[in-house]
């Protein structure tokens, strides 16, 4: 979460109260406004708190126009009327709220025969906050059964991490925090993404895993898992080093086993130990909750599990939060009762046929380059075709806010930071009427764009909606 300070000086300007609100005579809740940076001296009525609140959040971004969030930003009434009922359910009360409890067992469940686990009865998991808390929940066990194999070194050696430079920024959070060094693989020309041999060139002996990205956020596009485990396969024959793989699924683990059942990327592969995805990306409930799998009990190390007497039961816990609404759980539990496989199938297949064809709209109007094209994760990310010279995309996304559209613009990371683009996520609910629309706004500013002297976004560093 991000880090907040206090205002740097007093409310200047309280909050203001319009007649109407007042619960019968309009002059009546007219007597003081509320202030804005501490609490009021009274309450006041229901109605009026929920008014202001109301009122300034109309400030925000349309959800619905966000191209930027892989976050699910639609669900069915019926899930919303769930989450609702459940919104009072603490997670971690196991033994007070036990068929939410088992809800959870069941999508864990449901999840390691998605995944293709050996024998899904044997995998075990965990719901979390969302794919960061599971990320580093995988990289925790990673480190403490490195650091079992190594007792005779640790803690005097350093571990490593190796992954791809497009990782998620939760990773180098995990690095940061638990005192792991990340080797990071860079781009490449046309490579945006971790390249398997390289990846393998990085390990050594204090290498406690490799990440491999099933969905890079930069540009939608899948890391090749099993020529990734085939490089780990050679370097162990070579040299003895068994490596484990983290597949962090946070968006292509729920997508990838609907649309793409040809692809080995799971538990087929026995390199892979564990899994994480997103429940509220494209597992198409909201935020937040998300999901950790390993193969077994052997790659969950015991001793990071706690088992606690808690109000009354005997509960085993593997997490970062402890208290936490199970509303998300429930609503996960929802979506796979109420899609099932064909329903997942069907629903990521209009999405992705959605970024596919807007994709090529987008193309076909001239002033851009496609990156991607939609038909790995629906996401695609494009820039400006090189003879544009009147505008960049930054230009572009800050003309489309305009209309309401949400367009990331950003840069690339090291060794490509000369590579600026757009990015389009497809969710479910961005409908086919509204990728029409998209595409009209985008080329009604062309003309305008193209009889600019030069770009006007100066600071490109301010100028990225990009920062997920």
């Amino acid at each position: 979460m991000p880090l907040h300070k206090g205002p740097e000086q007093a409310d200047k300007r309280p909050a203001t109260v319009n007649p109407f609100y007042g619960e019968a005579n309009p002059v009546s809740g007219m007597t003081e406004a509320p202030p804005q940076h501490r609490l009021p001296d009274g309450p006041l009525p229901p109605s009026t708190a929920y008014q202001l609140v109301h009122d300034e959040l109309m400030l925000d971004g349309n959800s619905r126009l966000n191209l930027a969030t892989f976050v699910t930003t639609w669900m069915e009434p019926q899930a919303g009327v769930l989450m609702a009922e459940c919104s009072d359910k603490n997670m971690i009360d196991k033994d007070e709220y036990p068929r939410t409890a088992e809800l959870e067992r069941r999508c864990v469940a449901m999840l390691a025969d998605l995944w293709n686990a050996p024998d899904p009865s044997a995998a075990v998991g965990c719901s979390t906050t969302g794919s960061s808390e599971a990320c580093m929940l995988a990289g925790m066990a990673l480190k403490r059964r490195w650091a079992k194999r190594n007792a005779d070194r640790y803690p005097g050696a350093r571990p490593n991490l190796v992954m791809g430079v497009n990782v998620q920024v939760c990773w180098d959070k995990f690095c940061n925090f638990w005192e792991v060094e990340p080797r990071l693989v860079p781009m490449e020309g046309d490579r945006f993404h971790l390249d398997p041999q390289a990846a393998a060139e990085l390990c050594d002996e204090n290498t406690i895993g490799v990440v491999g990205i099933l969905g890079s956020t930069f540009d939608g596009s899948y890391e090749p898992i099993a020529e990734l485990c085939a490089a780990l396969d050679e370097l162990q024959s070579r040299t003895g080093l068994d490596i484990p793989v983290h597949v962090d699924g946070a968006s292509g683990a729920m997508v990838a086993p609907f649309l793409d059942e040809d692809l080995v990327w799971d538990f087929r592969l026995p390199r892979v130990s564990s899994i994480n995805t997103s429940g509220h990306k494209y597992g198409l409930v909201y935020p937040g909750v998300g999901w950790a799998l390993w193969r077994s009990a052997v790659e969950l190390p015991e001793e990071l599990v706690f088992r606690v007497n808690y109000l009354g039961g005997d509960m085993p816990t593997f997490a970062l939060n402890f208290s936490r609404p199970g509303a998300q759980v429930v609503a996960q539990y929802y979506t796979f009762l109420r899609l099932g496989r064909e329903g997942y199938r069907a629903v990521q297949q209009t999405t992705r046929d959605v970024a596919m064809g807007l994709a090529d709209r987008v193309e076909a109007l001239g002033d851009f380059r496609l990156l991607t094209r939609g038909d790995q994760l629906p996401v695609f990310a494009f820039t400006t075709a090189p003879d544009i010279t009147s505008y960049d995309v930054f230009d572009v996304s800050r003309r489309m806010r305009e209309r309401g559209w949400l367009l990331p613009a950003y840069t690339f990371p090291e060794n490509r930071e000369d590579l600026s683009v757009l990015r389009v996520v497809c969710r479910n609910g961005f409908s086919s009427d509204l990728a029409e629309l998209f595409v009209e706004d985008l080329g009604s500013l062309l003309p305008e764009l193209r009889q600019q002297q030069h770009p006007l976004a100066r600071d490109k560093g301010a100028a990225t909606g990009f920062h997920h």
